[in-house]
């Protein structure tokens, strides 16, 4: 009878020897158990299985044949057709979370994310050169430092024109508090969002930005002015401190946040059929409790930072509108976004001329402010001014000027055929 090869593991090889010298009476089932860290009731079955097969009893009955724990392939099969039909795209966590919710499906990453690689619905990423950035200790307490952001993407995969999704994300806790889509990154869409959020938690300590137009004036004249931004001028009022960074990576958990949403939200949106802004901004309420659930984690300090008292309502909105400052004329006139405003008031107005008051620009409706007073004002077109007061004593001067600029020469006129020989 031709001798037969077992093939026996390391652990195995070890065992062998440890149950040998047992046998020798070189040591004790004590001794083996406490060297192989197993109990004595198992050693004493691995000497009656060597004892009865010789070496090839320590070798594992299992080996060669399925696992016990394998996945029931009707089961895989019911979730390739689900990955190939409504699945499409999906990364094997955020698969393997849905067939969980909507179908009842629990499968192992690890398992779906082998199968779709056979199946060539997902690309292995291959290992990048890892490149360390300097760890910076996340804030302690919610509402210290928030990350802000703004992420133009197609987000409806052509259903709807590409927008972008403000993200304001907690740097103690990764949680997003604030999301909003917008036809595009603008100023207004900031005050917006930044009203929406304080009205929710409060006045943040700090915000983390960019170095976006938005948030820093970035002309080489700034370095010999004080100016600011609209946004970063609202932030002042409120007593919320702006920083910049100099880098994507310095605020590296916004644009985690970022990418795993133009994963994440995108299909979410995909599901629900969502395809425009209106809907969007409905659904991500829901969205944000089930992300915060997620991937949200508890801060080192329970201590809320922010701040509670908030300026009225209307003073909110006050500042959470474009401001610029104009000055009066005699008439108690200013000028701006090409029209007049001229001030009505029933006092002696002579106090108020050549002072200097504010114009607040929220989505088209103007107010003049002084000294904390909102006036009453008139508008006229610049192309259609109100009639000019002119002095009697130079109304005679005035006309002449008027008709020598309105006189036209008839075309038979001397000049007109001296220009014509």
């Amino acid at each position: 009878m031709a001798n037969r090869v077992y093939h026996m593991s390391l652990k195995e090889v070890g065992r062998l020897e440890v149950i040998q010298q047992i046998e020798s009476k070189k040591i004790s089932q004590i001794a083996a158990a406490q060297q192989l860290e197993l109990s004595t009731r198992h050693i004493r079955d691995l000497q009656k299985s060597y004892r009865k097969h010789g070496a090839p009893g320590l070798i594992s009955k299992r080996r060669g044949k399925p696992s016990n724990n394998q996945t029931c392939p009707a089961k895989l099969n019911k979730a390739l057709a689900l990955l190939k039909s409504d699945y499409v795209g999906f990364g094997p966590t955020f698969a393997a979370e849905k067939l969980v919710e909507h179908h009842g499906i629990k499968i192992s990453v690890e398992t779906l994310r082998q199968m779709m690689i056979k199946h060539q619905l997902w690309q292995p990423k291959q290992r990048r050169q890892v490149k360390h950035h300097q760890m910076r200790t996340r804030r302690s307490s919610f509402g210290e430092l928030v990350q802000i952001d703004g992420s133009p993407h197609d987000w409806f995969e052509g259903r709807a024109d590409s927008c972008c999704l403000l993200v304001f994300i907690d740097d103690a806790t990764s949680r997003l508090v604030e999301m909003l889509f917008l036809p595009q990154e603008t100023t207004q869409g900031y005050f917006d969002a930044t009203e929406n959020y304080i009205q929710r938690h409060g006045r943040p300590i700090a915000f983390y930005s960019d170095k976006h137009s938005i948030f820093r004036i970035n002309t080489p004249e700034v370095s010999n002015s004080t100016g600011e931004t609209q946004f970063a001028r609202a932030l002042r009022e409120l007593d919320i401190e702006l920083i910049c960074a100099h880098s994507p990576q310095a605020k590296g958990r916004v644009e985690r946040a970022n990418k795993t949403l133009q994963d994440r939200l995108v299909k979410e949106m995909r599901l629900r059929g969502i395809s425009s802004i209106e809907e969007a901004n409905a659904y991500l309420p829901e969205f944000m409790t089930k992300h915060n659930q997620r991937f949200a984690i508890e801060p080192a300090s329970h201590v809320d930072a922010h701040r509670k008292p908030l300026p009225k309502s209307n003073e909110l909105k006050l500042i959470f509108s474009h401001q610029a400052t104009r000055t009066l004329s005699k008439n108690l006139e200013c000028s701006y976004n090409n029209v007049i405003y001229q001030i009505q008031t029933q006092s002696k107005s002579y106090a108020m001329r050549g002072t200097k008051v504010k114009v607040s620009n929220r989505k088209g409706e103007i107010k003049l402010i002084y000294k904390n007073n909102v006036l009453t004002y008139k508008t006229f077109d610049k192309n259609n001014r109100p009639t000019e007061i002119v002095d009697s004593k130079q109304l005679n001067q005035h006309l002449d000027e008027k008709i020598k600029k309105a006189y036209k020469p008839k075309d038979d006129h001397p000049w007109r055929r001296a220009a014509c020989s």
